[in-house]
């Protein structure tokens, strides 16, 4: 059916550009001659996450253990949780899923992988891990270098069911740039920081076979870095309107919108529209840098600013003339694709104006 037939607010995602999207990172991966293994938390389905399988991703990344559940029932079968885990609760349900998936944990302390060790040895099961390495955002992660090779030599060492196959970071403090030289930057050290932690393991007698790096702002960076495996671009599937806001996409790669109407109008004043935080979110910015103007880019419609947002409200100022009127619809770029696409339980697939299909958004809520 044509979308004009859709309720609102809906969310739509185009598939034209998605899949542009998608090629994108696949050419770029193998320009590089490296792998890419895409964070799902940014869509939570498992019909994307198929998606990017077929077009050449090698697995995916999650965030919680509740991702992973659902995507290996959905069929995914090599998962990353880019998350430490060490509660017992956790890795339970992470060895329910091992005789269905390569699952891969992180580690970022010796005191984490004794937690892991300890739980794996008594049911006598191993585990692949990747050692989390903080390029500088300063959240979880060890430091590069000699702290990197003191915690891969202790997991080495003194954990057994411990496998150590990589190094892994996500810089994203890239988001808090103030220009894309600055993100060049932060994208090079990426790289290079775990590039060198690799080298002085394996100069050490530690192999280390995978180099993941990849926030989406910095991933066409640190992906060139000589050394590097793989590349873990979540954003890049949709990109929304901090991406552009960043210099790392433009309004034309963005394949999630958000379809509102307009419910009030006040001629030169302002109008209304039926989203609010709880289809919009509240995102302006991340890591403390503000990269976009309102709350939303309405496409085609620059005078439209949504300046403040209650539940189910979007309060948007007119900077001049619009043509808008009430019960007339637009489309929202969303600021951040991530937060919009967990607050809806389905998306609406459009390919030249026409619903085609419609996704579960599988994951959604999965917080645990």
């Amino acid at each position: 059916m044509d979308i004009t037939q859709l309720d609102t607010p809906s969310l739509l995602v185009d598939l034209d550009i998605m899949e542009a999207n998608m090629r994108q990172v696949d050419d770029f991966a193998k320009e590089q001659g490296i792998a890419w293994r895409p964070h799902i938390k940014t869509h939570k389905s498992i019909e994307i996450a198929k998606l990017q399988m077929a077009n050449g991703a090698c697995g995916i990344t999650v965030a919680k253990v509740s991702e992973a559940e659902v995507m290996v029932k959905g069929g995914i079968d090599n998962i990353l949780i880019a998350y430490p885990l060490a509660s017992r609760t956790k890795l339970e349900r992470v060895a329910a899923l091992l005789p269905l998936a390569t699952i891969i944990l992180t580690i970022d302390s010796e005191e984490q992988a004794a937690h892991v060790q300890q739980f794996f040895q008594p049911i006598d099961q191993e585990v692949e891990v990747w050692l989390k390495i903080d390029s500088g955002l300063k959240r979880c992660g060890v430091d590069p270098g000699e702290p990197t090779l003191r915690l891969a030599q202790y997991v080495s060492e003194r954990c057994p069911n411990l496998k150590l196959k990589g190094l892994y970071t996500h810089a994203g403090h890239s988001y808090a740039a103030t220009d894309y030289e600055q993100i060049e930057r932060i994208g090079r050290y990426e790289g290079e920081c775990i590039v060198a932690s690799a080298q002085l393991c394996e100069e050490h007698g530690i192999p280390i076979e995978v180099r993941s790096v990849g926030s989406t702002p910095t991933f066409r960076i640190s992906g060139k870095v000589p050394g590097i495996t793989e590349i873990r671009p979540g954003n890049a599937v949709f990109y929304d309107a901090i991406q552009v806001g960043l210099g790392a996409a433009t309004y034309s790669q963005c394949a999630l919108r958000v379809m509102a109407t307009v419910v009030s109008h006040r001629p030169g004043e302002r109008l209304v529209l039926d989203t609010g935080s709880k289809s919009l979110a509240l995102d302006q910015g991340a890591h403390g840098n503000a990269t976009v103007k309102g709350f939303g880019h309405v496409v085609g419609h620059p005078e439209i600013v949504i300046q403040r947002l209650s539940e189910e409200h979007g309060v948007a100022s007119i900077e001049g003339e619009t043509s808008l009127r009430l019960l007339d619809r637009v489309q929202i770029i969303p600021n951040h694709a991530c937060a919009v696409m967990n607050l809806f339980d389905k998306v609406h697939v459009v390919r030249e104006g026409q619903v085609i299909d419609t996704w579960k958004v599988d994951a959604r809520g999965h917080v645990q």
